[in-house]
C-alpha cells in the first residue's frame, strides 16, 4: 500500500511493454480505464481494495496475454463482462467483494487455463451455465454469498481437478448431483443456506480426500449413507437444519481427525456415535433438537479438547454423575429437556473455561454442590425442573460475572443468601416454584443489571423490601403466590422500565396510588390481597381484567366488576367537567365531519360544472407555513399533475412525489389513490388521519405539513428527507458502509423513541401498524423519522388491502396470525425485527425462529451476524450491540404480554 487516492488515469495506456501492474490497498477510486484495454502485453493486473465504483471494462477482454486479474474488495458494479472470454491464459480470476450483478457469462467456460475463480459475495442472480463443467484444470471454485438460482449443473462432475466448491448462500434447489463424487481430489465442498432438496447421494462417500462438508440449512431428507465410512479424512461435518433422519452410522466415531460435528435440528434417531471422540480432536459437539435416546458416547468423559456441546432436547438417558468427565477447554454445554438423571458432580467446577452450563427439565436430583462457586467464566447457570433440595449455596454469589440464573421448578429451601448483592451483572433471575422462605433481602436491591426477577410460587414472608426499588432496569417483576405481608414500598415507583407486575396471592395491604407513576406498565394481576382504594389510573389497571385485580376487598374504581369509589364534593364537579367537555367536543366534531362529508358530495355532484379555480376553493386544504391554494397549482404544476415520472415510491394506498417549491423548499407529497364519492368510511378515515398527523410533533417522526382533501385530488404533504429510506440504505453496499454502528445505533434509539411517543404521549395512543425499514426514514445526518404511521386507516376493509392492516411480511407479530386485534405490543414486535435487521444489514429471516437462551450464546450470535460492510466495531460499541441485541430478543417474545413496553425499550436504550 502507497497511500494512493484519485483516480487511475487513462494515460496509463502509454505503458506499452508493461507486464506487470499492482495498484493494489490504495485509494483508488472512480473506474477503470477503458485504455488499460491496450496494454497489450500485461500478465498480471491486481487492483485489489480500492474505492473502485465502475463497471468492469469490456476493454479488459483485449489483455490476451493477462494471466492473472484480480478485483476483488472494491465496488465495482454492472455485470461481468463476457469479453473475458478472450483471455484464453487466464489462469487466476478474482472479482469477489464488490456489487457485481446479473449474470455469470456461459462463455466463462471456455477459459480453459483457468485455476482459481473467486465471484463470491457479489448480486449475482441467474443459473450457474453448465459450461463451467469444460474448466478442466480449475481447482478452486467460489461463487457463494450470491442470489444464484436453478440446480447445481450435474456437469460440475467433470472439473476433475476441483479441490474446493464454495456455493452457500444461494438460492440454489433441486437435488445434489451424484455426479459430484467423481470429484475425488475434492477438500472442501460448501453447499449450506440453500434450498437444495432430496437424499445426499451414496456417492459423496468416494471423496476419500474430503476434510471439509457442510450442507446445513436446506431441505435434505433421508438417511446419512453409510459410504460416508470412507471419509477418514474428514474434520468438520455440518448436516443442521435439514429433515435428515433415521441412525448415524456408527463408522462416523471413527473419524480420528474430526473436530467438528453439527447434527442439530434434524430427526436422526437411534444412538450418538459411541466413539464420537476416538481421535481425541472433538471440539465442537452438536447434536440438540433430534431423537436420539439412549447413552451419550462412551468416549466423551475423557475427551478433553471440548469447547462447546449441545445435546438438548433430545431423549438420552445417563447418569449424569459418572458419564461426564472434567473438560479444561469446555465453554458451553446444554443437556436440558432429556432423562438425565443422578447428582450434580462438583467436577464442573473444575472445568476452569466454562460460561454457561444447563440441565434444566431433567430428572436431577440431590444437592447444588457449592463448589459450582469456583466457576470464575460461568455466564449461565440453568437447573430448573430438576429435583434439587438443599439451600442455594451462598458460594454460588461469588459467581460475578453470572448474566442468568435459573433454578426454579426443583424443591429448594432455606432462604436467599444474604450475599446476593454480589451478583453485579446478574440480569436475569429465576427462582421460582421452589419451598424457598424467609424475607426477601435487602441486598436483592444491589442486582442493578437485572431485567427479569421471578420468586413466585414460593414461602417468602413479611413485606417487600423497599430496596427492590433500586432495580431500575426490571422489566417484568413475579412475587406471586408467596406469604408476603405488609404496604407495597413506595419506591416500586422507581421501576420506570417495569412492564409486567405480577403480585397476586400475598397479604399486601394498603393503598396502590404508586402505580400512577407508572407509565411502562402494561399487565398488571394483584388479585388475593388485602388491597384497598382506588385503582390507578393508568391503563394497565383500567385495561385489566376483572381476574387481575378480584379478591381484594378494599377496592374500588370505574371498571366492571369492582364497585365504584365516593365521591367528594371536588369531586362530583370533576366528574361532571370529565363528562361534559367529551361531549361538547365530540358534537363539534360531528358537525365539522357533516360539513365536510355534505360538502364533498356536493362537488362530486357538480363537478363538470365547475371550473378548476372553484374547485380548489371549495377544497379542505390546510397547510403550515405557506399559501394553502397557491401550493396546490404549484404541486400540480411541479409533478406534471402527478406523472409517472415524478414518482419516487409506490404503496398500497398510495404513492409518493417530491415536489421542488419556487421557494427552494422540497416536500414529499403522498397522493392518496382516487376514493369513489360515496365512500364516507374512507374519507372519514382520513380526516382522522389527518386530525391525528396535525397533533404530532415529535424529532423522530417525519414533520407533517398538511393535506389537501377533493374530489380530483388528495394527498398528504411532508418533510422532504434526503437519504431515503432505512431499506435502501441497508440494501445498497456503498451506504452499507456508511453506515457505521454509531449511526446504527442511534437510528434503533431514534425509532424506539418515536414509539415510545406514539403509545404513550398520544391521546389516545397510536399504534402504528406497519414498523418497517421501508417506513423508516433517513435525514441528511442520518437521523431516523418514522412515517405512514396508522395510514392503514386509509384502507378499504373489504378490498385486497386489508390483509395490509397486520403490517408488512416479515415484521408482523406471530399473534396475528389468529387475532385481527391489534396491540402496542405488535409495533414491539416489528421493533424487534427492525433492529436485528440493522444490526445484520437485511432482514433476519428465519433466525427470529431460533433464537438464543442465554448471554453467551446471544455474544456468539452478534459476533456470527453482524454486518461485515462497516469497519468492526470497537469494544465499547461491541458491548452497546450486545445490549442492543438483548432488547431485540425481548421484543420479539412469542407471548405479547413478555415482550417490554416501547416506554421501557427507550428508558433502556438512553441509559
Amino acid at each position: 500500500m502507497n497511500g494512493l487516492f484519485g483516480t487511475i488515469p487513462p494515460q496509463i495506456n502509454q505503458l506499452s511493454n508493461l507486464t506487470y501492474l499492482d495498484l493494489s490497498y490504495n485509494q483508488l477510486s472512480g473506474k477503470i480505464p477503458p485504455q488499460i484495454g491496450q496494454l497489450i502485453h500485461l500478465r498480471t493486473l491486481h487492483l485489489v481494495q480500492n474505492l473502485l465504483n465502475s463497471s468492469i471494462p469490456e476493454e479488459i477482454g483485449q489483455l490476451k496475454s493477462l494471466e492473472e486479474l484480480a478485483l476483488q474488495n472494491n465496488y465495482l458494479n454492472g455485470s461481468i463482462p463476457s469479453s473475458l472470454v478472450n483471455l484464453a491464459n487466464l489462469a487466476y480470476l478474482y472479482m469477489l467483494n464488490n456489487s457485481l450483478s446479473g449474470n455469470i457469462p456461459s462463455e466463462i467456460g471456455n477459459l480453459s487455463s483457468l485455476q482459481e475463480l473467486y465471484i463470491d459475495n457479489n448480486q449475482l442472480t441467474g443459473s450457474i451455465p453448465p459450461t463451467f463443467g469444460s474448466l478442466k484444470h480449475l481447482r478452486l471454485l467460489y461463487l457463494s454469498t450470491n442470489s444464484l438460482s436453478g440446480s447445481i449443473p450435474s456437469e460440475f462432475g467433470h472439473m476433475e481437478s476441483l479441490n474446493e466448491l464454495a456455493l452457500f448462500k444461494n438460492n440454489l434447489s433441486g437435488f445434489i448431483p451424484r455426479s459430484l463424487g467423481n470429484l475425488t481430489d475434492l477438500t472442501i465442498l460448501q453447499l449450506y443456506e440453500n434450498k437444495l432438496f432430496g437424499p445426499i447421494p451414496e456417492e459423496l462417500g468416494n471423496l476419500k480426500l474430503l476434510v471439509s462438508l457442510e450442507v446445513s440449512q436446506n431441505q435434505l431428507n433421508g438417511s446419512i449413507p453409510s459410504s460416508f465410512a470412507n471419509l477418514s479424512n474428514l474434520e468438520t461435518l455440518f448436516l443442521r437444519d435439514n429433515q435428515l433422519s433415521g441412525p448415524i452410522p456408527q463408522e462416523i466415531g471413527n473419524f480420528m481427525k474430526m473436530w467438528m460435528l453439527e447434527l442439530d435440528e434434524n430427526q436422526f434417531t437411534g444412538q450418538l456415535p459411541q466413539n464420537i471422540c476416538r481421535g481425541g480432536t472433538l471440539e465442537y459437539f452438536i447434536a440438540n433438537d433430534n431423537h436420539f435416546r439412549g447413552p451419550i458416547p462412551k468416549d466423551l468423559k475423557n475427551c478433553s479438547s471440548l469447547k462447546r456441546v449441545r445435546l438438548e432436547r433430545n431423549r438420552l438417558t445417563v447418569n449424569i454423575s459418572e458419564d461426564f468427565g472434567v473438560y479444561p477447554s469446555l465453554e458451553f454445554i446444554s443437556l436440558s429437556d432429556n432423562d438425565f438423571y443422578g447428582e450434580i458432580s462438583p467436577q464442573w467446577a473444575l472445568c476452569n473455561n466454562l460460561s454457561s452450563l444447563q440441565i434444566a427439565r431433567n430428572n436431577i436430583t440431590g444437592r447444588i454442590p457449592p463448589e459450582l462457586g469456583n466457576s470464575a467464566q460461568l455466564r449461565a447457570l440453568d437447573l430448573s425442573s430438576n429435583h434439587l433440595v438443599g439451600e442455594i449455596p451462598k458460594e454460588l454469589t461469588k459467581l460475578t460475572s453470572l448474566t442468568r440464573l435459573i433454578l426454579s421448578g426443583n424443591q429448594l429451601s432455606g432462604g436467599i443468601p444474604m450475599e446476593v448483592g454480589s451478583f453485579s451483572q446478574l440480569e436475569y433471575l429465576d427462582l421460582s416454584a421452589n419451598r424457598l422462605s424467609q424475607s426477601i433481602p435487602e441486598t436483592i436491591g444491589d442486582m442493578l443489571k437485572l431485567y427479569y426477577l421471578n420468586l413466585s410460587s414460593n414461602n417468602f414472608s413479611l413485606g417487600i423490601p423497599p430496596q427492590i426499588g433500586k432495580l431500575v432496569q426490571v422489566n417484568e417483576l413475579d412475587l406471586s403466590h408467596n406469604v408476603l405481608s405488609g404496604e407495597i414500598p413506595t419506591q416500586i415507583q422507581s421501576l420506570q422500565s417495569l412492564s409486567t407486575l405480577n403480585l397476586s396471592y400475598n397479604n399486601l395491604s394498603g393503598s396502590i396510588t404508586i402505580f400512577n407513576e407508572l407509565r411502562g406498565l402494561v399487565h398488571v394481576n394483584i388479585e388475593h390481597n388485602e388491597l384497598q382504594g382506588p385503582i390507578p389510573d393508568i391503563p394497565a389497571f383500567q385495561n385489566a381484567p376483572i381476574q387481575a385485580l378480584e379478591g381484594n376487598k378494599g377496592l374500588c374504581g370505574n371498571v366492571s366488576g369492582l364497585k365504584p369509589c365516593k365521591l367528594s364534593k371536588n369531586g362530583h364537579h370533576k366528574l361532571l367537567y370529565a363528562i361534559m367537555f367529551p361531549l361538547l367536543g365530540a358534537a363539534i366534531l360531528l358537525i365539522v365531519i357533516l360539513a365536510l362529508y355534505f360538502s364533498f358530495k356536493s362537488r362530486g355532484k357538480h363537478a363538470d360544472e365547475e371550473s378548476e379555480s372553484s374547485l380548489i376553493s371549495a377544497s379542505l386544504f390546510a397547510i403550515s407555513s405557506f399559501d394553502g391554494k397557491l401550493l396546490y397549482s404549484e404541486i400540480i404544476s411541479a409533478t406534471n399533475n402527478f406523472d409517472s415520472s415524478c414518482c419516487i415510491g409506490k404503496g398500497g394506498y398510495g404513492n409518493v412525489y417530491r415536489v421542488e417549491l419556487s421557494s427552494g423548499d422540497i416536500v414529499a407529497v403522498k397522493k392518496v389513490h382516487p376514493l369513489r364519492a360515496d365512500e364516507v368510511r374512507a374519507a372519514k378515515e382520513f380526516q382522522n388521519e389527518v386530525m391525528a398527523c396535525i397533533e404530532i410533533r415529535h424529532r423522530n417522526i417525519v414533520k407533517f405539513y398538511g393535506f389537501c382533501w377533493s374530489a380530483e385530488q388528495s394527498f398528504l404533504v411532508y418533510k422532504y428527507l434526503e437519504k431515503g429510506s432505512l431499506a435502501t440504505n441497508l440494501s445498497n453496499e456503498e451506504a452499507g458502509k456508511e453506515l457505521d454502528w454509531e449511526k446504527r445505533v442511534n437510528i434503533i434509539k431514534g425509532v424506539a423513541h418515536a414509539l415510545s411517543y406514539l403509545h404513550n404521549d398520544c391521546s389516545p395512543p397510536i399504534v402504528h401498524r406497519d414498523l418497517s425499514s421501508n417506513n423508516v426514514l433517513l435525514d441528511a445526518e442520518f437521523e431516523a423519522h418514522v412515517s405512514d404511521f396508522g395510514t392503514a386507516k386509509l384502507l378499504n376493509p373489504d378490498s385486497s388491502n386489508w390483509t395490509n392492516l397486520a403490517g408488512t411480511y416479515g415484521y408482523v407479530a406471530p399473534e396475528l396470525a389468529y387475532t385481527m386485534k391489534v396491540s402496542e405490543k405488535c409495533d414491539v414486535y416489528s421493533f424487534g425485527v427492525l433492529t436485528m435487521e440493522v444490526i445484520m444489514g437485511a432482514h433476519p429471516g428465519d433466525l427470529i425462529s431460533t433464537l438464543p437462551s442465554s448471554s453467551l450464546e446471544m455474544r456468539l450470535l452478534v459476533k456470527d451476524v453482524l454486518d461485515q460492510r462497516p469497519l468492526p466495531p470497537s469494544a465499547d460499541v461491541q458491548d452497546k450491540l450486545e445490549s442492543v441485541m438483548e432488547i431485540a430478543f425481548m421484543c420479539l417474545a412469542e407471548n405479547p404480554h413478555s415482550r417490554p413496553t416501547m416506554y421501557a425499550i427507550s428508558q433502556l436504550l438512553a441509559r
